[in-house]
């Protein structure tokens, strides 16, 4: 089932380090049905926005990166898109990179839905729950509320990652001047502090 299959992302952080364990290349799906209050990213909630890419495409673009450890998935909602992020998934571990999945979901019911084992079979650590603004909590990586669950599908990651990493974030400027931050903290806090918000 490789090729043939497009993603519709939104962006492409092609080398971060606040995304989960080493230098990762991060993908955000477009595309979201659950809507949690207080996402960060409302701009990718639209299923009709961002850009139609070839899942070869993108496989061709992961395996040219240098030094990166894995590749994440975020969003959005990845499973949302599923089987096209399953096939950039088995194709990147063929090549020994791991794979990071953030969900809305939970694991339990994604497991029911065979469109999403290829992707569940190709991921090393899945972050699951939705956001829940009354259990903020920035106290574990990657994480922005307190009811969000790690999952180690292989034994690529371990329980060592909550006194490894720490949550960052990271500020990107374009060439045309637009912002992009990623990572995981308070955002509106942090554009307060460079005058840069609403």
């Amino acid at each position: 089932m490789k090729g043939k299959m497009k993603l519709r992302i939104f962006n492409i952080i092609k080398n971060t380090k606040v995304e989960g364990p080493g230098i990762r290349y991060c993908i955000w799906t477009q595309g979201c049905s659950r809507h949690c209050r207080g996402c960060q990213a409302v701009h990718t909630w639209a299923h009709n926005g961002g850009t139609l890419l070839d899942t070869d495409d993108i496989i061709e673009d992961i395996l040219k990166q240098k030094d990166i450890e894995g590749v994440t998935f975020l969003g959005g909602e990845p499973f949302e898109q599923a089987q096209a992020c399953g096939i950039i998934a088995r194709e990147v571990k063929k090549s020994g990179l791991s794979v990071l999945c953030f969900t809305g979901g939970l694991l339990e019911n994604l497991r029911v839905e065979e469109k999403n084992r290829l992707l569940l079979e190709n991921t090393d650590l899945l972050i699951d729950g939705a956001f829940e603004l009354e259990k903020l909590d920035y106290s574990r990586p990657w994480c922005g509320s307190s009811n969000q669950r790690y999952h180690f599908l292989t034994d690529r990651y371990n329980d060592s990652i909550f006194t490894k990493y720490k949550n960052k974030v990271e500020v990107n400027i374009s060439k045309n001047g637009i912002i992009f931050m990623n990572g995981m903290g308070n955002f509106d806090e942090i554009l307060q502090k460079l005058n840069l918000s609403k």
